[in-house]
């Protein structure tokens, strides 16, 4: 998966009223974006499916689960039922 700068990031995630490049870079150190941001020399990356978080939201752990997709899973257990590997309970 290809890492976004914070600038790409912010360019997708926000059509109007775009944080600027410190306020970005703040949220990274500070760890509001998930999944976290990693630095890359002297730029942090981020995933393009990755969510600012508000520490103070009540809401932080459905936003987590809501930004995490269900895909991997579902690709692992279908690779099980096609090679017939899946435990058998009766």
């Amino acid at each position: 998966m290809k890492l976004l700068t914070l600038e790409e990031w912010c360019d997708l995630k926000y059509k109007a009223h775009k944080p600027t490049l410190q306020t970005l870079q703040r949220w990274a150190r500070a760890g509001k974006i998930y999944p976290a941001a990693e630095k890359h020399g002297r730029q942090y990356r981020v995933r393009p499916d990755a969510i600012y978080l508000n520490p103070t939201d009540i809401h932080v752990g459905k936003k987590i689960k809501e930004s995490q997709s269900a895909e991997p899973a579902k690709n692992a257990f279908m690779q099980k039922v096609i090679n017939d590997t899946a435990s058998r309970q009766v």
